[in-house]
């Protein structure tokens, strides 16, 4: 593996207070691999092989059912994914695909495995990201059960525009498509939705979304740190 990915790693809040040694255990059999967008990482109902990172890029996490499929979050760099089913044993419960060029790192699950038994600050650090992980799914249900299609939509848009520096212009990180699927609508559904917010101040232009009255536009979305601040 490079020096700069084993940098990038080991800098993860994951590994960086598991001793020296134990690291350079984990890392022994890791290696880094360059990926084109669309490409199926793993497959749901397969065992878990490797721990994931994501070094560069973007996945999406999915799931598929007679004949539906349905995106359930997207991983930016620099993060891991699917770490309970490595530290279970057991078989993914999401598939992954790239959607862009990505770089990306896979360390096998039974040395993961291993050196958790044996490194308490890694244990430690793993129930903390698992902890993490739960909370977010906390979060993603209140979402989706407490807010009607427009305020999941306005808290989405807000969410981003964060991401993107907080300007009142910024681009959608995915197609609408894809959007509709993490929100939970059909396409149709979701463009309803973008049609509802331009009384509040939403201006659409193919991927292009303004808030031209930021305030109006968070009145009506009602922010809560609750559900909407992915730090805590």
């Amino acid at each position: 593996m490079p020096d700069s990915s084993f940098r990038e790693i080991r800098d993860l809040a994951l590994f960086s207070q598991m001793a020296d040694e134990n690291f350079s255990a984990l890392m022994r059999g890791a290696y880094v691999q360059n990926f084109p967008a669309q490409i199926e990482l793993i497959t749901e109902g397969d065992p878990s092989d490797f721990l994931h990172v994501v070094l560069s890029g973007s996945v999406d996490l999915f799931s598929a059912w007679n004949d539906r499929e349905t995106s359930l979050a997207t991983v930016r760099p620099i993060s891991t994914f699917i770490l309970a089913a490595t530290i279970k044993d057991a078989l993914y419960l999401m598939s992954a695909r790239t959607l862009e060029k990505s770089r990306i790192a896979l360390i096998p699950s039974q040395d993961v495995r291993a050196v958790f038994d044996i490194d308490g600050n890694f244990a430690r650090a793993i129930v903390t990201e698992l902890a993490q992980c739960y909370r977010s799914v906390i979060k993603a249900q209140k979402d989706l059960k407490l807010r009607t299609s427009l305020e999941r939509l306005a808290n989405y848009l807000l969410r981003q525009q964060r991401r993107a520096g907080g300007a009142a212009s910024f681009d959608l990180d995915f197609e609408k498509r894809r959007l509709a699927s993490v929100l939970g609508m059909t396409a149709e559904n979701l463009s309803r939705a973008f049609k509802g917010l331009q009384p509040y101040g939403l201006e659409v232009d193919g991927t292009r979304i303004t808030i031209t009255n930021q305030a109006e536009f968070e009145r009506f979305a009602k922010p809560n740190p609750l559900i909407d601040d992915g730090s805590t």
